[in-house]
């Protein structure tokens, strides 16, 4: 019997892996073995920790791996997959290919560095601390990849084949949409990925697609993000609130942290600051992206701009490139990452990661956390379990690097900057669906938002729901 087994994402918000077997026995062994996404889990250590179990299935029995977009906890594990013997094909859209070009080589390089500064620093209860990939291991993995259009389809066997479909969430982002012969009959399977903002809005800068997800679907089993699903995105204009926020720092001598991801988030930031500045809503002050693949996102950033909405495109056309802004620093070594620290004097800092569980952000936070005049400012979801939750919900204290800091500094967030639909824009989409799918099995989300979720679409939609448990096998019937 074919069926799907959530691998990662059902309980939590990362490590996005769901594998589909087309197999017509019980066996399990004669069909195709799809992975759709293969990303990285973040947050407690209990989800930190399957980063380095095996699958249960071994890696070199997988065929393919279909990837919806670029971001870690949905592709993060990749080079581990094909370290332990994955040897297909990963298809993905060209732009989600070119981040992951560089989104990967990056997260083995900082996972050397941490383990570099444990081992320097004895703050690690393994001896050695290890890499979970390094960055000439995700450089391997690359040469694994196949780019594809929209609209595509690719057949993977005689049972089974997918197109790619808009997701409007990042550059490239797409969903899955597969079919596949099942005993006998043509099933069509839609995994979201992560849904973007569904309606176009001055007020959602994080988002950078001109239009929402693609409409009209009509799966007969629909595996679907959670992320927002008991919340309502704020609809008020962010800029007032943040040339306010920014304008205080300075004013008591402090700087202010980003936390962002580093592809898409932090350029469409850094964007916006650009155009306050240049308004006069907020002193002028150096601005410091941290990252070292900051330089090539702006490339991918800027190649990409088919998919651009109208204010990306007149940001982009009346700025120019950030590589040219005279405020703008880009920190490519650890020794320039380090020089930001020294300086005295006010500044915005833009780091990577977004949930602050791993990269260059943390040493910033160490550094920053304890003074009172410094700002440390949340423009992305912060998962239960990461360290970004626990200083955005409050934490006097957080842990970096086995060291306890100090949480003086002040914490503010703005959820405008949300790729992610919220509960209203999620069931504006699903109204759009040409029938009723079969089931839909809720994932990547928090317990709280997936069952929250799962309540909204059944009581305004009346569907069949319900919420995905780690390691759950479900047939496709």
């Amino acid at each position: 019997m074919s069926y799907i087994q959530f691998l990662g994402a059902a309980g939590t918000v990362t490590g996005s892996k769901h594998l589909i077997n087309s197999s017509n026995d019980q066996s399990g062994r004669h069909g195709i073995q799809v992975l759709v996404d293969c990303g990285m889990f973040q947050g407690p250590k209990e989800w930190r920790e399957r980063n380095w179990r095996d699958l249960p299935i071994r890696a070199e029995d997988i065929d393919v791996v279909i990837l919806t977009h670029a971001h870690l906890d949905h592709s993060g594990w990749i080079p581990r997959l094909v370290k332990e013997g994955f040897r297909g094909r990963i298809y993905a859209t060209s732009a989600t290919v070119d981040l992951c070009g560089i989104l990967l080589p990056d997260s083995g390089y900082l996972q050397e560095e941490d383990a570099a500064f444990h081992n320097k620093k004895k703050t690690s209860k393994h001896e050695p601390a290890l890499p979970l990939y390094t960055f000439e291991e995700a450089k391997e993995s690359l040469d694994r990849f196949t780019p594809v259009d929209f609209g595509q389809t690719i057949e993977l066997s005689p049972d089974l084949s997918f197109r790619f479909v808009r997701a409007a969430h990042i550059l490239g982002s797409a969903m899955a949409e597969v079919s596949l012969q099942a005993d006998g009959h043509r099933r069509t399977l839609l995994f979201t990925g992560d849904i973007g903002r569904v309606r176009d809005s001055e007020i959602a800068p994080g988002k950078v697609v001109y239009e929402g997800p693609t409409e009209g679907e009509s799966p007969d089993v629909l595996v679907m993000e959670s992320t927002y699903g008991n919340r309502v995105h704020p609809e008020d204009n962010p800029k007032p609130e943040l040339a306010r926020l920014i304008t205080e720092t300075v004013k008591r001598g402090g700087s202010i942290v980003v936390p962002a991801f580093a592809v898409e988030r932090t350029q469409k930031f850094l964007f916006l600051i650009k155009e306050m500045m240049e308004e006069g809503m907020i002193p002028r002050m150096p601005v410091y992206a941290d990252s070292p693949m900051a330089i090539h996102a702006v490339k991918i950033f800027l190649k990409h701009s088919e998919e651009f909405s109208v204010e990306t495109k007149r940001l982009i056309k009346k700025f120019g490139s950030p590589e040219e802004w005279p405020n703008l620093h880009f920190a490519l070594t650890p020794q320039e990452s380090k020089k930001i620290n020294e300086s005295k004097y006010p500044s915005i800092i833009v780091s990577a990661n977004g949930m602050c569980t791993g990269g260059r952000i943390q040493h910033h936070l160490m550094q920053k956390l304890p003074d009172p005049r410094n700002l440390i400012l949340f423009i992305g979801f912060q998962a239960v379990g990461t360290r970004g939750r626990q200083i955005k919900d409050g934490e006097k204290q957080v842990k970096i690097f086995g060291q306890i800091v100090p949480v003086r500094a002040q914490v503010a967030a703005l959820e405008q900057f949300s790729d992610h639909a919220d509960t209203p824009e999620l069931l504006e989409w699903l109204r759009e669906f040409k029938k009723q799918p079969g089931v839909t099995h809720l994932v990547h989300g928090d317990p709280d938002a997936s069952a929250a979720l799962r309540e909204s679409i059944e009581k305004e939609l009346r569907w069949n729901v319900d919420v995905a448990q780690y390691m759950q096998r479900v047939e496709i019937e």
